[in-house]
């Protein structure tokens, strides 16, 4: 039954079904269907909609006061993309949390992983420290009872994870209250990072298992991975009507390379694929990941800080493995990933070596926001920030325009915010400023014109809405929210700082 909805376009977003909610027991459904569908005249449409309650989207009825500021806008969505603590219903594929979270808006009514660290930047800057402690309480609360922090809290997610962003909102926590209240976390940050590093000690050179991978030289480096090989239910419909196109003997390999695209959060760009025009030439699963180990370089150095700051016995020498391994991930990264002819980061084929240097992405942003780049790697990759990736709108996401939405000419919130920062460390204020600018410049015009914040923008034509990918460009929007008020709360303090200096 699950197979002949999704394919019958009865609903456009495949997402639509599997956050429905049977409102019989499923096995009567099933006896219902299977009866059912053999009578003359039987209406698929009809049947779906009396057997299940359908979702609303986020955000539904929410009307925007026009005569509000843009960050009073975002300030007033807070308690609307607010979700209490779940209550437990064995028929909905939601995973309930005990805590109250935020969600991102639209069609995206669960709370996800990677969105949550820019959503909480936000948070800081509304004084709402108390919900990001409840949604890092509800992570840690995945990782006892999941294994992992999945995509999102829905059954569907279970075999994935996304970018590991946990460690670096325990970071934030600890700084906009103190490190004692994120020692809460570190045992949730152990068993995560356990997670993204199964397998790694039996791992031979050239070798990969799940997400860990060991170079030729012996390096142990990661890769995003899905333990499943089949359609996405959220995406059944396109994922399905893609494989069939594939030759049988390389479909489960497409399938496994779209679900870990998913993993990265980048679902879907040319920097995932062989050829940008045409999805089944992904190759995620044979690509060290830039930005994935500059987080899990992060994790290793927050978890030796906390274990060094909390000093138990053992606590010492547990600090000193997680340093070493994140110098030797860095040195790693470093030698891999980073090209000094051109002055930036690449992703890299491991089982050749070679960088996927025709490719340059934003996600080369990423070691100077972590700091795994060298000052001299910081400068250069900055050069090329301004000069290839500087658009009208801010950061543009690649330089090529597939169709796909991770791709040129689209700006997304959480690459604008580890760019503009991650220059800002690197020593160039001055670009950092600018392309704040102009990013918020683009969210107030939109605001302005239409009510919203949009979950991606475009960044090159500042008169066309953002578009590509599987879905509408969606509302709400979680991250959106966060970069904006944090990015404006910046350039709120630099506006004093001026007035106080003149």
């Amino acid at each position: 039954m699950f197979h002949d909805v999704q394919l019958s376009g009865i609903f456009p977003d495949s997402k639509t079904f599997v956050d429905a909610r049977p409102l019989v027991a499923p096995a009567v459904i099933m006896a219902r269907y299977d009866s059912a569908r053999r009578a003359p005249g039987f209406n698929l449409q009809s049947f779906v909609q009396q057997y299940f309650e359908l979702p609303r989207p986020a955000g539904e009825g929410f009307v925007t006061d026009t005569a509000q500021t843009m960050e009073e806008h975002i300030r007033a969505l807070w308690p609307v993309l607010t979700r209490a603590p779940d209550q437990p219903d064995a028929r909905s594929s939601l995973i309930p949390l005990p805590d109250s979270y935020v969600v991102p808006g639209g069609r995206f009514r669960e709370v996800y992983y990677w969105d949550s660290y820019f959503t909480m930047l936000g948070l800081i800057a509304s004084g709402r420290t108390e919900l990001m402690q409840h949604m890092l309480d509800n992570f840690a609360y995945l990782v006892r009872t999941v294994g992992h922090i999945p995509n999102g809290n829905r059954t569907y997610y279970l075999s994935r994870s996304q970018p590991p962003f946990f460690a670096a909102m325990v970071g934030l926590y600890a700084q906009a209250t103190d490190t004692t209240q994120a020692l809460a976390y570190l045992g949730a940050l152990e068993a995560e990072h356990a997670f993204w590093m199964d397998g790694a000690e039996r791992l031979a050179p050239g070798a990969a298992y799940r997400r860990v991978v060991r170079l030729r030289d012996g390096s142990l480096l990661n890769r995003y991975w899905d333990d499943r090989a089949d359609p996405r239910p959220e995406s059944y419909r396109p994922d399905y009507e893609l494989g069939q196109t594939v030759p049988e003997p390389r479909r489960e390999a497409f399938y496994r390379n779209v679900r870990s695209t998913a993993e990265s959060g980048w679902d879907f760009s040319s920097r995932w694929m062989r050829d940008p025009k045409d999805l089944r030439t992904l190759e995620t699963t044979d690509l060290v990941p830039v930005d994935l180990n500059s987080l899990l370089y992060h994790a290793e150095r927050t978890i030796a800080a906390l274990r060094a700051f909390r000093g138990k016995p053992g606590d010492a020498e547990v600090a000193q493995q997680f340093l070493r391994a994140a110098e030797a991930r860095r040195r790693a990264l470093l030698a891999a990933a980073y090209d000094s002819t051109a002055g930036f980061f690449f992703d890299v084929r491991w089982k050749s070596g070679e960088r996927v240097a025709d490719r340059p992405t934003l996600a080369a942003a990423y070691p100077l926001y972590f700091g795994l780049a060298t000052p001299a790697q910081g400068r250069a990759v900055a050069v090329r920030l301004e000069r290839d990736f500087l658009k009208p709108g801010g950061f543009v996401t690649t330089l090529i325009a597939s169709g796909q939405q991770w791709d040129a000419p689209n700006g997304w919130p959480p690459l604008e915010w580890l760019a503009i920062e991650g220059v800002r460390r690197s020593g160039r204020a001055d670009l950092a400023d600018a392309a704040a600018e102009r990013w918020l410049a683009l969210n107030r015009r939109t605001y302005r014109a239409t009510g919203r914040m949009t979950e991606k923008y475009d960044v090159v034509d500042l008169s066309r809405r953002a578009g590509g990918g599987e879905y509408p460009t969606q509302d709400g929007f979680g991250w959106t929210n966060g970069v904006a008020l944090a990015l404006g709360s910046q350039e709120h303090r630099q506006q004093e700082n001026r007035t106080s200096h003149n």
